[in-house]
């Protein structure tokens, strides 16, 4: 209406991040000390000292814009980060890090997309998107006789080798 051309015609070839619609938004200004639950889309600006979660079925995006600060744990389905997060990010879904990510943490993803500039500080862990959710009981994984959570069968330890080859 206002510019010039046919607003259906954008000349504009610049990429920008797929964050959808903000039900929630932490502003510059704010700082949250807690955890912080949502559902929906979540925009943050500010500051949140706390872990970030999001059912993995619900469909919620979360962006943290370059001002934008987590010191927590981040488990969402989609997130497009250019701020910084302190903590482990799970994206059960995609991980989008635009130039000024920063990760101080390992970052598990199902699909993921970092553009030059962004910076992870930890590792990256390929998971595959599953229909069941992850096992609940994650304090038992690793021990002997604890279920295995890749086909619930009990896990036996392994033989203590004296020498190589010889049990």
């Amino acid at each position: 209406m206002f510019g010039r051309g046919n607003s259906n015609n954008n000349n504009n070839n610049t990429k920008q991040p797929k964050a959808g619609k903000i039900d929630t938004l932490i502003g510059s200004n704010t700082v949250i000390e807690g955890n912080v639950r949502y559902e929906g889309g979540l925009h943050i600006d500010g500051t949140v000292k706390g872990n970030v979660y999001a059912e993995p079925d619900s469909g919620s995006v979360m962006s943290i814009s370059e001002k934008g600060v987590v010191e927590g744990d981040v488990r969402v389905p989609s997130i497009v980060l250019n701020g910084t997060v302190v903590g482990d990010v799970y994206a059960y879904h995609r991980i989008e890090l635009a130039p000024q990510a920063r990760v101080t943490g390992d970052v598990y993803y199902n699909l993921i997309e970092m553009a030059m500039g962004s910076e992870v500080n930890g590792n990256l862990v390929h998971r595959v998107e599953t229909k069941k959710s992850p096992p609940q009981n994650v304090e038992k994984l690793g021990k002997p006789g604890a279920l295995s959570p890749v086909n619930g069968t009990a896990e036996k330890p392994a033989p203590i080798l004296d020498r190589v080859g010889q049990k």
